[in-house]
């Protein structure tokens, strides 16, 4: 079971758009893609999952770019170890998992951890520090020019969507080293 946790540093950082780079970089995976939100969004479940492919909304993307399953996920800050919980019941096992949310990087051991960072204009969110804490490498838009300075790898694509062939072999050797 691989597990990979997308975070960002803000609104419109290109996480969305990250993780279904992701999930037609690497289809083998078979991927679920779960977003994590801490507000309602309309839906009885805290769990809920998507059925049809589109540009509507996040859930919709992801499977429009590949992914076997996309869920959406609401949890408050109090609830959100309980609904992990719930939901790693529901995928079962074997379940190769896509997260995007910074809050999740505290309540799952990922594999790969990525923090996604926005223009350095806008302040991050709070909940990014533990992302970048726990993050295994930074990606940045290709226009972005300064990183947050560290031994990690950093990743500048030119679109959130296309990941480029050296993060792609990077990715596949670090899930290939968690699998094998």
């Amino acid at each position: 079971m691989a597990v990979v946790v997308v975070g960002g540093s803000g609104r419109s950082a290109g996480k969305t758009a990250l993780v279904c780079g992701l999930i037609a970089a690497l289809p083998e995976y078979a991927w679920t893609a779960v977003k994590i939100s801490s507000h309602a969004h309309d839906k009885r479940e805290p769990v809920w999952e998507e059925r049809e492919p589109g540009k509507g909304t996040d859930t919709a993307r992801y499977l429009a770019w590949g992914a076997r399953r996309a869920l959406l996920m609401t949890a408050a800050d109090e609830d959100l170890a309980l609904r992990t919980r719930e939901l790693e019941g529901m995928l079962g096992p074997g379940a190769h998992v896509i997260y995007e949310s910074n809050r999740i990087a505290e309540q799952v051991r990922a594999d790969v951890c990525l923090a996604v960072l926005a223009d350095t204009e806008t302040a991050p969110k709070a909940s990014f520090r533990g992302v970048v804490e726990r993050a295994d490498a930074m990606v940045a838009r290709g226009d972005v020019d300064s990183v947050l300075e560290g031994a990690k790898p950093v990743f500048h694509l030119a679109a959130m969507e296309r990941v480029s062939a050296e993060m792609q072999i990077w990715l596949r050797e670090r899930l290939e080293c968690v699998q094998g």
